[in-house]
């Protein structure tokens, strides 16, 4: 299972949000290079990198911190956070993403979403299906998950898996940034129904052994935040973890 740190962009800075909600975020570094060699230097090899401010604005913002992480680190990063247009795709990749994550743009227009799958292949596009169990049961959230919408999650899984994407984020809001252990349930109940999915789970990671249970579970992926943050999960003990996972 691949360990995942997190870095979220809000006006240029590094920072964590509680639940999705802007209103609770708390600025943990002024400069996100350095948290990202921090990451590099402990032997983890990937990032994902969320483009907050873009997540808002419906448009990419941060594609500068994108282009200096990538440019001065050998970290393999997905990026996220308001890529809408072809334009906004390119300049991702041109800035040095590896992957994208679509999240509201493969609900709001999912020809564009799929145009993209075609265009970039399943390796490059990432499926971000999030949820907040606590609210609204198994609907998908978007727009920085300030937006609820009609879409049933397994349904909506199924539907692009079938037109051929590979990997998906999922995150239950309820439990992001609580370090009260991840949605456990939820991600045995998509492993279960969708078999060859390659599911990152996201949110509530709190311990060691979350990331143990999530591997037993079969998660491809593990997306880590303020459990890194609020020094819940050392770097010394992702690295053992990947090096003995």
């Amino acid at each position: 299972m691949r360990i995942i740190p997190a870095i979220d962009i809000l006006n240029g800075k590094c920072v964590r949000l509680t639940k999705g909600d802007y209103n609770t975020s708390k600025i943990y570094n002024e400069n996100p290079l350095e948290v990202a060699k921090s990451f590099e230097g402990s032997g983890i090899e990937y990032l994902h990198l969320v483009d907050l401010d873009g997540a808002k604005s419906s448009h990419i913002v941060n594609h500068k911190v994108l282009e200096e992480i990538a440019s001065k680190t050998n970290l393999r990063i997905d990026f996220g956070g308001g890529l809408k247009t072809d334009k906004d795709l390119q300049i991702a990749f041109e800035s040095g993403a590896d992957q994208i994550t679509g999240g509201s743009i493969a609900v709001k227009n999912s020809n564009l979403f799929k145009q993209w799958i075609a265009t970039y292949g399943t390796e490059k596009i990432i499926l971000g299906a999030d949820i907040n169990s606590g609210l609204d049961g198994e609907k998908i959230a978007i727009s920085g998950w300030l937006e609820k919408t009609n879409e049933d999650l397994i349904p909506f899984l199924e539907n692009y898996h079938t037109f051929g994407i590979s990997y998906v984020i999922c995150t239950d809001i309820s439990k992001d940034g609580m370090l009260e252990g991840p949605a456990n349930s939820l991600y045995k109940k998509i492993m279960n129904t969708i078999s060859g999915l390659k599911l990152i789970a996201s949110g509530g990671i709190a311990c060691y052994d979350d990331l143990i249970a999530l591997k037993e579970i079969g998660c491809e992926g593990a997306i880590l935040g303020k459990a890194i943050y609020e020094n819940k999960i050392s770097l010394k003990q992702l690295e053992n973890f990947i090096n003995t996972n």
